[in-house]
């Protein structure tokens, strides 16, 4: 009886195991494909549609409002693993305000865009908005700003392209570091496709760096966060959200904490 109960927990084991396999990049990226839509998100008079090719040939939507002045800074914002662009329109409401370019980057599968999101993708999609940003303003110029997922991205794109600045938002060392802190039971080490190593890049990049995290955070430990600082290069900062959980650190003062930091022309 014992044994045959044995086999059958394990294999109920092996089978979970299979379907987190299978399902992994439902839970890695959880993309909204409906049409993402100005008008919808209260910025058709702000920004305008703009076409990206990307190097592996998809053609994708994102939003675009150059700078009142040329001199201004111009953002590219790498949103997280769900939705799609169109949530993330107030908080760059006040960026647009204050005469700063923003370029709001459509990853693939997201937004009605075509493709379906991996690593590799969205690496590629980075690119692809890095290349319209570069090609209309000087390198030094872009602020790279990358929230959850999207700082995966960021830091890849940050280490191996010139860029004025980088912000780090609710970071990690790697997505195989958050998969095993919610996974406990499965070797996801083993299991992972899309793995996002920011611990192996971080230390390449040579822009200044503004990392940001919640103490509170629940979906990505803040501990990840300082593992990753620690392996930055200066010049850094990292500010803590006492109360900050993993989307609310508008609520504590960090819109005012990346002004502040696009302000600061020594950093």
């Amino acid at each position: 009886m014992w044994s045959t109960l044995l086999i059958v927990v394990v294999g109920v084991y092996l089978a979970l195991l299979l379907l987190l396999f299978v399902k992994q990049r439902g839970i890695v990226f959880r993309p909204d494909p409906t049409l993402a839509d100005l008008a919808a998100a209260g910025l058709a008079e702000q920004m305008h549609e703009v076409a990206i090719p990307t190097s592996d040939g998809l053609t994708l939507s994102s939003w675009w409002a150059p700078p009142v002045r040329a001199d201004r800074r111009v953002i590219v914002y790498l949103h997280g693993n769900a939705g799609h662009r169109g949530g993330r329109a107030d908080r760059i409401r006040d960026y647009l305000a204050a005469g700063y370019g923003v370029l709001l980057v459509g990853y693939r599968g997201y937004g009605g865009n075509p493709g379906r999101p991996t690593e590799a993708g969205l690496h590629a999609d980075a690119d692809a908005a890095y290349a319209f940003g570069a090609g209309r303003y000087p390198p030094g110029q872009l602020v790279v700003w990358g929230f959850s997922l999207g700082t995966g991205p960021a830091v890849v794109l940050a280490a191996k392209q010139r860029v004025g600045k980088l912000i780090l938002e609710a970071p990690y060392t790697s997505t195989v570091d958050v998969a095993a802190a919610q996974f406990r039971f499965a070797p996801v080490r083993w299991l992972m496709r899309d793995r996002f190593h920011s611990d192996l890049k971080i230390a390449e990049v040579k822009a200044p760096l503004l990392l940001m995290h919640g103490v509170r955070d629940q979906v990505i430990s803040i501990a990840l966060g300082e593992r990753l600082y620690a392996l930055a290069r200066a010049p850094k900062q990292m500010v803590r959200f006492p109360e900050g959980g993993h989307e609310n650190l508008d609520a504590f003062g960090a819109m005012d904490v990346v002004r502040s930091f696009l302000a600061d022309s020594r950093a």
